[in-house]
């Protein structure tokens, strides 16, 4: 079990992004009122980290640089098929911060919000996950002690609310930031941002240790932890009148610990044509279902 533990360390190390109280509050910014099915989707912009890219999924868009794993299939790509945008731009990247919207992430990968002109219409988006670097924080050391208390919560003993602290502190801003720079750079834009879908089960399932290994206990904690993020995305899209579109409820039994066919996030271990403890081709499409009915398009 410590090498089964030993192998999601090494997968979340080579593959980061994003996942997931009280928030500090800000002066909110309306939303366009224009009914829904009036939304324009072209020009479209798709932004953002490795969930949105589709980071792992074959296969790959040809011109794309390759740390960024941007994927045909990603959500993204769904939307602007099924909206038939005539114009759609896809720059989002594996491994994207909030910092990467203003600068460039490497060689060769220009700052995302460079896409982004006042012609732009719609933008789509997931971002936040890799800010303070909390998702391979805090799964890495998750998986590292995990086989010190299989039953137990070894990882919440050790960082108790060290990565929900750093959410709540630094990625907010960073989130609000962001996309108000892409709001002011598109002001007639509609401007999209994703909750993260559900990577855990309600409570730790021992079958599902040696694919997630995970403590039984810590479980709840990185689920927590997860739904502090997606709190802080809500609430930077209200105070800068982007629209949230929330994937908690409808990824509920989608989770990597749910068998193949059935789950939208690849496990840890062994994952199937995507990165570790990301999004597979099923889940960026229902990603791009709920982000269709939640727009009314």
């Amino acid at each position: 079990m410590r090498r089964t533990a030993s192998a999601l360390a090494a997968s979340l190390l080579a593959a980061a992004v994003g996942i997931g109280v009280a928030v500090p509050a800000m002066a909110k910014v309306s939303p366009p009122t224009a009914n829904p099915h009036s939304i324009k989707t072209s020009p479209y912009v798709a932004l953002g980290d490795s969930y949105a890219a589709g980071a792992g999924i074959a296969p790959f868009v040809a011109t794309a640089p390759p740390t960024c794993s941007r994927s045909t299939l990603n959500f993204a790509h769904d939307i602007a098929v099924a909206t038939k945008a005539s114009s759609f731009t896809d720059v989002t990247c594996s491994g994207a911060k909030t910092a990467d919207f203003f600068t460039s992430q490497a060689p060769g990968v220009a700052p995302q919000l460079d896409a982004v002109t006042k012609d732009t219409r719609l933008v789509t988006m997931t971002i936040g996950g890799n800010d303070e670097n909390v998702f391979t924080g805090s799964f890495f050391g998750c998986a590292t002690i995990s086989a010190t208390d299989i039953t137990g919560n070894p990882c919440e003993r050790k960082y108790g609310t060290t990565f929900t602290d750093a959410i709540v502190n630094q990625t907010y801003p960073n989130v609000v930031a962001a996309l108000t720079a892409v709001r002011r750079k598109a002001p007639a834009a509609t401007v999209v941002i994703l909750g993260y879908p559900r990577i855990l089960p309600d409570t730790g399932q021992l079958s599902c240790y040696r694919s997630m290994p995970i403590a039984m206990g810590d479980v709840p904690w990185l689920n927590h932890e997860q739904d502090v993020l997606n709190a802080v995305v809500r609430r930077a899209a209200e105070q800068t009148g982007a629209r949230f579109v929330d994937m908690k409820a409808s990824s509920a039994g989608h989770d990597a610990c749910a068998p193949v066919g059935t789950r939208w996030i690849e496990p840890a271990v062994a994952p199937v044509n995507a990165f570790p403890v990301h999004p597979n081709a099923t889940g960026e499409a229902a990603m791009a279902a709920q982000t269709l009915v939640q727009l009314g398009l």
